[in-house]
């Protein structure tokens, strides 16, 4: 359990939290949300201890740990993947070598009065105690399960840190968090580098995590698969609710709607008092009742409506001009970089009205695509035909960084706007949540979230009617998503998005294009009929295989050599010894490991029996490598 008691920060004037008190319990997975600068990184920050909060306590249990998903990358660049992936079993290997030594040492001492054992003592139950929530065996085949879990292949394994994008290498470092696997594990937008696999993979393993997860997203698919317990951070409070985000979202509406409610009702009562208090307090007879009523109403405790952030921003793409009806005509289009194939003869059509998703893994050639289309990157071989009056908008991966820091947000939108539209340039940054003197910041000082609602109020700005998005959500808080998604619903042209965010593509395409290995496979509908057509595919590839095993299995039955009677009853006699001896040895484990948990304990050794106690335990071990070694011996035999 950790424990946060009245947390203060605040920059300059601002009060960014005040007397914040938070629990985080076992097994939790929570979700933590809010706008964009509402504070949720720097809660992160705090319960990390990255920075000190002006006033409060962060609490933890004894030899707790805290692993972070940070956005600076702290991987070595020289080494290769599976390498670096297996030092998050550093410290794990680490402590087991040393249980190991501690028990050999332990069984060898006499001096159980002395404060050296008892130290001893204390450190094998600390120890011990550590080791059960990890599994220091299978170390390889763990981190190799997770990197494929998260995209890998297992041809990549191999390879340098350093040929890796920045995306790639955040993958590393999610795995090697993972791996690692601590008490509570804080996430901080891990879905901005995953494809929609990955995606789905990471949900299913974090159901199973044992420890508490803390988890900073936009994705509110992914918020809705993984957490349990939602918390908002608004205007410096917290509100925490049972559930994951359609759960908050649901709750939170009615809460409101109770609190309204209750509010309007004790207005009314509050009301009708004052006018009984101004109606009596004149007169003699009636002055006492009238001064009850005043003490009733300052003793009442009154009903407060909730103080919101209810700031949206607004978007409004443009009318599309009128195009022909067939946008491109691609044919036989190849993409490479150097020896590496990411395109190879794709064929495509864009018609007039098509709203399209590319969905894949990454490095599959989604964006490279995405940049052919928007003629920002030429291919390598391929027709590319263009059709009648088409006129692009392209907002790129990293459109936000584009952005010249040097100048101020107005001069940024004066850079791009058309001169008849130039007066309207304050109302049209007003509309992306930027007003006032805020237009005069320099673009340097913005956040992410910001920059990307900069860059949308400039793609606004222009003539389009092929508009090519490629993840445009990355740094967008949930409302503003909805704002995007909801304008872009409404947009009348034809439209390319390139996104792994389920619930921000659902209903908003008809056309899905799979990418994969160097070609595109069209999936008519949005991403959640794509996604079930994929299990359903899935499903009959795993009844496949298990027809196939199983007439494998038929044959090699058939065409097996006739073993004699002999040989049969003496195989039955060493599976049956096989059997007994792989009894023995898990009942031995078991009750070896009932009395090293007893030795952990320091009062052990002041029981009466604890000297006998430990001449048994020596014998069980005994026993146990006398009957692993049999064992050993009969599997050999069988073999």
């Amino acid at each position: 359990m950790v424990l946060l008691q009245n947390i203060a920060l605040q920059y300059g004037d601002r009060h960014l939290f005040r007397n914040l008190n938070l629990t985080l319990r076992d097994k939790e997975k929570i979700g933590l949300i809010g706008r964009n600068g509402a504070g949720k990184s720097t809660l992160f920050k705090i319960i990390s201890d990255e920075i000190s909060a002006d006033e409060g306590t962060v609490s933890f249990p004894k030899n707790f740990n805290i692993g972070v998903l940070s956005q600076t990358l702290t991987i070595r660049e020289d080494v290769e993947i599976l390498e670096e992936t297996m030092t998050a079993f550093a410290e794990l290997l680490k402590d087991q070598a040393r249980l190991e030594k501690l028990n050999e040492s332990l069984i060898t001492r006499e001096d159980y009065e002395s404060d050296d054992y008892m130290k001893l003592v204390q450190e094998i139950s600390d120890l011990t105690e550590k080791l059960q929530i990890l599994d220091p065996a299978n170390t390889e085949a763990s981190a190799i399960k997770v990197l494929m879990g998260l995209g890998f292949k297992q041809s990549d394994l191999k390879r340098s840190i350093n040929e890796l994008s920045g995306g790639w290498k955040m993958r590393v470092e999610l795995a090697k968090l993972l791996l690692r696997s601590p008490e509570l594990l804080m996430l901080d937008e891990p879905t901005n580098h995953l494809d929609i696999e990955s995606i789905i993979w990471l949900e299913s393993y974090l159901n199973n995590y044992p420890g508490i997860v803390l988890v900073i997203s936009h994705d509110t698919r992914f918020l809705d698969e993984v957490t349990n317990r939602t918390i908002e951070i608004e205007l410096g409070k917290i509100n925490s609710f049972k559930g994951n985000y359609s759960k908050y979202i649901f709750e939170k509406a009615k809460m409101k709607e109770i609190n309204e409610a209750a509010h309007e009702n004790q207005q009314k009562q509050i009301a009708h008092k004052e006018q009984l208090i101004e109606k009596f307090r004149a007169k003699a007879n009636k002055a006492k009742f009238a001064q009850s009523l005043i003490k009733e109403l300052n003793r009442l405790e009154r009903v407060e409506l909730g103080h919101e952030n209810t700031q949206e921003m607004k978007l409004e793409f443009p009318p599309a001009p009128r195009a022909g009806r067939l946008l491109y005509d691609i044919k036989a289009l190849s993409k490479s970089y150097g020896e590496k194939n990411v395109l190879k003869n794709v064929d495509l059509q864009i018609e007039r009205g098509d709203k399209i998703a590319f969905v894949g893994q990454n490095g599959q050639g989604k964006t490279t695509l995405a940049k052919i289309i928007a003629q920002t990157l030429n291919p390598s071989s391929g027709e590319l035909n263009e059709g009648h009056n088409m006129k692009i908008g392209f907002f790129a991966q990293d459109q936000a960084e584009q952005l010249n820091g040097k100048i101020t947000i107005l001069d940024t939108l004066y850079d791009v706007i058309p001169e008849d539209m130039r007066t309207k340039a304050r109302k049209i940054l007003g509309g992306f949540l930027f007003s006032g003197e805020d237009v005069d910041k320099k673009v340097s000082v913005l956040s992410g979230g910001e920059k990307t609602r900069l860059s949308l109020a400039c793609m606004i700005t222009k003539e389009m009617n092929l508009l090519i998005l490629d993840e445009p959500t990355n740094h967008l808080d949930i409302n503003a998503k909805a704002v995007l998604s909801e304008a872009l619903e409404r947009y009348d042209g034809t439209m390319v998005v390139v996104s792994h965010d389920r619930d921000f593509l659902s209903g908003l395409t008809n056309k899905t294009y799979e990418f994969k290995e160097g070609k595109i496979h069209l999936h008519h509908g949005d991403v959640n009929s794509f996604l079930a057509s994929r299990a359903a595919e899935d499903f009959r590839q795993i009844e496949l295989k298990t027809k196939e095993k199983a007439i494998d299995k038929n044959e090699a039955e058939e065409t097996s050599k006739p073993i004699s009677s002999l040989d049969r009853e003496q195989t039955k006699k060493l599976q049956r010894r096989i059997q007994y001896l792989e009894r023995d040895i898990d009942k031995l484990e078991k009750k070896i490991t009932e009395v090293e948990m007893k030795m952990s304990d320091p009062e052990f050794f002041q029981s009466e029996n604890h000297q006998s106690e430990i001449e048994a335990y020596k014998k069980l071990k005994s026993e146990l490598a006398d009957k692993t070694d049999e064992w050993e011996k009969a599997v050999e035999e069988m073999d």
